[in-house]
């Protein structure tokens, strides 16, 4: 399928970054904006090249990591889309092209050119924005990678950028006070002697937060009227009735059409239920609480997914190529996509063995609605289920627990 088609090419060198001073004028006073404040911790002496993990809330991770390296250079791992009528302007910023949740060689070697560039090599290990503020899976290779580049470990943990944009609702609440930490996790010795769990229990532990704790503990106020808007995309379930995809938001209120049960998002990010109980004013213990449920469900054989489907494939940087209609299906083994494109039939494999997630996106461009994307190693498809009541947050958890089910030896 798209033979005649160019792909992006994966295997160009990276640039050396530039336009430095232009990133610095762009980004740093967003930063600054937010009055956040960026603690160094065990830095001294520590200078490209290395390896820098952070953790991923909102397009403003990128402009706190600018400010905090400053003035060294990085090169970034980004995903396809990104690159979408700008690859030479986010090829000289330093961007490294990627399909998600996909291992391509020729990124490996990529990433050692950075290293070898002298410069600072940004990933990270979660491959995508946070849905509700907290660490998502993080993957035991990436011990193994710092060990391959042997150089030294940083971490930048932000903390309130979801809260300030979370990802289902990208407004900017110009919350003020945000904080985060440049940490060296560990030198280049360290990385030599240390073992590849140790390792990664060190990167692991670096980047766990939560970013609604994080608000109501320093007592940081969204005083947007909209705040709850958009929050029914990732709390699909009500807890009270149990009934799925009857979520409703509006204001600084999420409602369930089935029972109509209604909770308030306070000015601190916690939920109270107007009348009742609340069963959870924790946001992040409603989505996992429904994590749960999708593990019950997977466990007793009850869970499949299948839909008709609108797909959009990306096999470069030139734009999206309309597919039409097709036909996905999710089960144990995986994510199944066929369809049939100018006479010719397709079929897309997405395993659950190999693939620890799928990356999902909410109202995506403002086109078609929820889609999940699917990667290979040289397509990416954007799928849109042509149906009136699913969850794409669903799916984002079945994928996780079917992986984990099949890997229970990755924490």
């Amino acid at each position: 399928m798209l033979d005649n088609v160019e792909r992006f090419n994966m295997k160009k060198a990276p640039s050396k970054p530039r336009l430095l001073p232009l990133m610095w004028t762009l980004c740093i006073p967003a930063s600054w904006a937010h009055k956040e404040k960026i603690t160094k911790v065990n830095m001294k002496g520590i200078k490209p090249p290395y390896l820098l993990i952070q953790n991923h809330n909102a397009f403003l991770d990128f402009k706190t990591l600018t400010r905090a390296v400053f003035p060294y250079r990085c090169n970034y791992i980004v995903a396809i889309d990104g690159f979408i009528g700008r690859e030479g302007l986010l090829r000289s910023v330093g961007g490294i092209c990627k399909r998600k949740f996909t291992n391509d060689i020729n990124l490996i070697k990529n990433l050692k050119k950075v290293i070898a560039n002298k410069n600072i090599l940004v990933i990270y290990p979660e491959a995508r924005y946070s849905l509700c503020g907290t660490d998502s899976y993080f993957p035991l290779s990436m011990a193994k990678l710092a060990k391959f580049l042997n150089v030294p470990v940083v971490s930048l943990c932000c903390h309130g950028h979801h809260v300030n944009s979370p990802f289902w609702n990208l407004h900017n609440n110009n919350l003020k006070g945000l904080e985060a930490k440049l940490e060296c996790i560990a030198t280049k010795e360290e990385v030599k002697s240390l073992t590849n769990e140790e390792l990664y229990q060190r990167m692991r532990n670096s980047l766990t937060y939560d970013d609604f704790k994080w608000q109501l503990d320093n007592k940081v106020r969204n005083k947007y009227k909209g705040r709850a808007e958009g929050l029914e995309k990732v709390l699909y379930q009500c807890p009270h009735c149990h009934t799925e995809y009857e979520m409703t938001t509006s204001g600084n209120v999420i409602k369930c059409n089935h029972c109509g049960k209604s909770y308030e998002m306070s000015e601190y990010g916690e939920l109270h239920a107007a009348e009742g109980e609340t069963e959870f004013s924790h946001i992040p213990s409603w989505y996992e609480w429904q994590r749960a449920n999708v593990r019950k469900e997977i466990e007793e054989g009850k869970y499949r997914f299948e839909a008709k489907v609108r797909v959009d494939a990306l096999p470069n940087a030139k734009g999206y190529i309309d597919l039409g209609e097709g036909y996905l299906v999710h089960d144990k083994e995986g994510f199944h996509l066929s369809g049939e494109y100018q006479g010719e039939k397709y079929n897309v494999e997405y395993g659950s063995d190999d693939h620890d997630a799928v990356h999902v996106e909410y109202n995506y461009l403002g086109k078609y609605g929820d889609c999940i994307d699917i990667n290979t190693l040289t397509d990416t498809f954007y799928v849109y289920p042509k149906i009136d009541k699913f969850s794409v947050t669903k799916l984002s958890l079945a994928a996780e627990e079917f992986h984990r089910i099949l890997h229970p030896e990755e924490k």
